[in-house]
């Protein structure tokens, strides 16, 4: 069995996104419940949320994509 290369490079780049994405997530949750008089608050907070969860999109997705690089396609 053969790694697929570019697969598995496209897998580690999303997660490093994901990387990030877990820091920015809860960057901006914790910015907008230090700010909750300002207009702002809920725009902010749906912004952090969103962040958070797209990181956890992208982790499962990523590892699954790398997972598929190295062990190929599971037959059905």
């Amino acid at each position: 069995m053969n790694t697929d290369k570019e697969l598995l490079i496209r897998g580690i780049r999303m997660m490093a996104v994901t990387a990030v994405l877990m820091f920015i997530g809860p960057t901006v949750i914790y910015q907008a419940f230090k700010n909750q008089e300002h207009f702002l608050f809920y725009p902010v907070l749906i912004a952090g949320i969103f962040f958070s969860i797209l990181a956890i999109v992208l982790a499962f997705k990523g590892l699954n994509t790398v997972m598929n690089s190295v062990f190929g396609k599971r037959q059905k």
